[in-house]
């Protein structure tokens, strides 16, 4: 018997013009398909499709600790700079935790030190 490493995989195509766009319809994000409309003939929603959940999910996986070397190879991408480069603009929160340690080492201390030039502070 003949296996494949995707024998689980989902056919991205037929998901995305059976449920995805469908579902985008009947949101009112993409107009309903036209009658005289093939099936998989829908209007495109670069914004709203398909393809930006899969940079959800990997913006949530490095939010959520999993290793980037990881992520890249469950991806599919050729290295793990591939993927930060595509998922680093959905991460506002990048960072806090490093800051949250480094506040929690300094306790009070760094409180006192950190100035108006801090990286988080408001310019005004």
């Amino acid at each position: 018997m003949l296996t494949t490493r995707f024998s689980n995989a989902i056919a991205v195509n037929r998901w995305n013009t059976c449920t995805w766009k469908p579902a985008l319809a009947e949101a009112g994000i993409v107009p309903p398909r036209a009658r005289d409309a093939k099936r998989w003939q829908w209007e495109a929603a670069p914004g709203d499709g398909f393809h930006v959940l899969r940079h959800i999910y990997a913006s949530i996986m490095l939010e959520a600790g999993e290793s980037v070397v990881t992520l890249a190879r469950w991806l599919g991408h050729s290295s793990p700079s591939v993927t930060l480069g595509y998922c680093a603009r959905f991460m506002p929160e990048a960072g806090s935790k490093g800051r949250t340690m480094i506040d929690g080492l300094l306790g009070e201390q760094g409180d006192q030190c950190a100035g108006r030039n801090s990286p988080d502070s408001p310019q005004g």
